[in-house]
């Protein structure tokens, strides 16, 4: 087996009997790091040290990801136009968080019968939300609520022009 010591420095191909009694003397223990390898590689290190450093690792880069929500925000038929405002400025400030939206539209009793002030509405909202958001899923009928899914568009960040020093 190709041995790598605890600094990184090859030791060399030697037998196993010989690097595990070398992983002994220097008090170490004696991983195998690539077995697919011909022939296969091992190194000496403390392995509770280096299974804390790779969990160590595996949570930073856990950390690193971003978490999508989905905000949600609910609207009837009847949705008078200054509750209206209301609820498309925040639709748009959760698009520009970078998170997803969903969009519900309630039907109640008798408005059923009458789905199409709903479909115009969504889609005066879809309009509204355009520059801001993409839909990922189109408006569809779940029981008594109309459903609609946006999501954020992909805008590549400028990076504002860092000042030079005045002279």
């Amino acid at each position: 087996m190709r041995l790598v010591g605890a600094n990184g420095e090859q030791l060399g191909i030697v037998p196993i009997a010989q690097a595990m009694k070398m992983a002994e003397e220097a008090e170490v223990d004696l991983v195998e790091i690539a077995p697919t390898a011909k022939p296969p590689v091992c190194k000496m290190m403390d392995f509770g040290k280096f299974k804390y450093r790779e969990a160590k690792k595996a949570h930073e880069a856990k950390l690193k990801q971003k978490q999508i929500q989905v905000k949600e925000v609910k609207f009837r038929p009847g949705t008078d136009e200054g509750d209206y405002q209301i609820k498309v400025r925040n639709l748009i400030k959760f698009l520009e968080e970078g998170d997803k939206t969903k969009v519900t539209l309630r039907y109640r009793g008798r408005e059923m019968a009458h789905q199409e002030f709903g479909h115009r509405l969504i889609e005066r909202i879809r309009q509204d939300l355009e520059p801001y958001g993409v839909v990922e899923q189109y408006p569809k009928m779940e029981g008594r609520q109309l459903i609609m899914v946006l999501g954020p568009k992909k805008v590549v960040l400028k990076k504002k022009p860092e000042a030079s020093p005045q002279h």
